[in-house]
């Protein structure tokens, strides 16, 4: 009787990690037939963000140039009527920014979404240089509010005048074929109040 409980137990325990590893390789397994990878190119490190400075044509520049590369994965489709680039092509219609601090802080500002559109055709790139990275509207809120002079001009938890941001950018779209696909990219910026400007 014994013996019986034990190999019932023993064959549970293997049903068990078996459908776990399933379960996870379901999980893993990549839908879309199309990566999308995105990369950047830094124009600037350092954001002033004193209202007066911010008008100047550096600081109204762009932060970034992002490279978007649709990249075929999968065999493609056996419809006649619609070419592999038809059906693979990525439209881009939302991005998402969020902030991790590199400075040693915890205040970050919002994340936020925003809508776009870019078409990207497989297995080519395009680039895209009008994604807003942070809210103008931030710059009264926590943290940047405490780099103003009329807040003590300095980040209350590290004591320094400039914030440091890693910045993901996410961008999200599906095929024509409706699959949907992401990516991201990082950047670090610093941001600080009249510090000489943007570069």
């Amino acid at each position: 009787m014994n013996r019986n409980r034990k190999r019932v137990a023993l064959v549970a325990a293997a049903v068990v990690v078996l459908l776990a590893g399933g379960s996870c390789n379901d999980i893993n397994r990549q839908s879309s037939p199309v990566d999308l990878i995105v990369t950047n190119t830094q124009i600037l490190r350092q954001i002033d963000l004193n209202g007066d400075i911010i008008g100047s044509q550096k600081c109204q520049g762009n932060t970034a140039v992002v490279h978007i590369l649709a990249l075929q994965l999968q065999p493609p489709s056996t419809n006649p009527r619609l070419t592999p680039i038809d059906l693979n092509q990525v439209k881009i219609d939302r991005y998402r920014v969020s902030y991790n601090r590199a400075d040693g802080g915890h205040l970050v500002p919002a994340p936020f979404v925003r809508s776009t559109s870019t078409l990207v055709g497989i297995n080519s790139t395009a680039e895209g240089t009008n994604f807003a990275l942070f809210d103008a509207n931030a710059i009264n809120l926590a943290p940047f509010a405490a780099l103003k002079p009329e807040n003590g001009g300095r980040d209350p938890e590290t004591g320094r005048p400039i914030i440091s941001l890693d910045v993901t950018l996410e961008l999200f779209g599906t095929t024509l074929a409706g699959e949907r696909v992401s990516g991201n990219t990082r950047m670090t910026l610093d941001f600080c109040f009249s510090c000489g400007g943007c570069f």
